[in-house]
């Protein structure tokens, strides 16, 4: 929602902008030749349904008093969110291809916009676990002020190694926080292998009942069980709400699919062209044309 006049998007078009997220990212990583792949097609979906369906915010004023907060907790998603702010109007399409350079408002993990960073983003990111922790405190903030905003965060699964993150996750089940909502990318990736041999997770839901949260599981690839899944935490009362979604790393991409090492590796030229081969254009339109995509246009189709 942007503001208060905003036009949700119906479910075909969320998930025609999702394709569209997974070409901007492919492109940004061609552009860039460095950057994280897999983790941020994987939540292209996600992205789409929170800035195109669910969160309130205005991105001709990025500060409005009544919009929700969203927190990325793991930094290195930050292509997804870059892709997905460009298209929600917070910046301008063509500095996408900005990404990770000098000086770049784009760099490897997102900063605010009050310092150097993007409008829209509300901290800096990228020290794992620590996304919680701010959350719960804004939460506390706002319900101190009597204010009614939503507070989301948004958590890797391998994140969740992160002891800090259990900490918060107490803090907010004693405070009975329920305008907070986490999301965890249950991708079972993380950067050198599959989570349960890294970490051993499961079962994962019945942790986070444990700690006090109320805990709901979906696919976080199907936007309609995502957007039911989330309207269902936002009208849950009395505790705080997590989202453990089910996705998966490099979708939309076959080889890249379900493939932890793609974790942080971009795509090579030829790999670029493949993907985006896979992935059709869409009617919101490409924010960059490669010289080989005028020259053969046929490769994109």
């Amino acid at each position: 929602m942007r503001g208060t006049d905003h036009q949700k998007l119906s479910i075909a078009d969320l998930k025609e902008m999702a394709r569209q997220i997974r070409r901007d990212i492919i492109k940004m990583l061609m552009i860039s030749k460095s950057g994280h792949s897999g983790g941020p097609l994987g939540l292209a979906d996600i992205f789409a349904s929170l800035y195109f369906n669910i969160l309130k915010y205005d991105p001709q004023n990025p500060t409005w008093p009544g919009r929700d907060y969203f927190f990325l907790s793991a930094g290195h998603l930050a292509p997804v969110w870059y892709v997905t702010l460009a298209r929600a109007g917070f910046y301008p399409l063509s500095e996408m291809s900005t990404l990770r350079k000098i000086n770049t408002r784009l760099q490897g993990h997102p900063a605010p916009g009050y310092t150097h960073g993007l409008p829209g983003v509300e901290i800096a990111s990228g020290a794992l676990g620590q996304g919680m922790s701010i959350a719960v405190g804004a939460t506390i903030g706002l319900r101190m002020d009597q204010k009614p905003n939503h507070v989301y965060v948004l958590h890797g699964d391998g994140e969740l190694d992160e002891g800090q993150v259990w900490e918060g996750l107490m803090t907010a089940s004693h405070y009975n926080l329920d305008n907070l909502t986490a999301i965890v990318d249950r991708n079972f990736c993380q950067i050198d292998e599959r989570t349960e041999k890294v970490m051993k997770l499961e079962p994962l839901a019945d942790k986070w009942r444990s700690f006090g949260w109320n805990v709901i599981e979906c696919d976080g690839n199907r936007i309609e069980e995502f957007l039911g899944a989330m309207q269902e935490a936002r009208n849950f009362k009395g505790k705080p709400s997590v989202l453990i979604a089910r996705t998966f790393m490099g979708k939309g991409v076959s080889f890249m699919e379900d493939d932890y090492r793609w974790h942080g590796v971009p795509p090579s030229e030829e790999q670029g062209k493949q993907a985006l081969s896979e992935l059709e254009p869409t009617k919101f339109g490409d924010f960059v044309m490669f010289e080989w995509e005028k020259e053969v246009p046929e490769v994109v189709k």
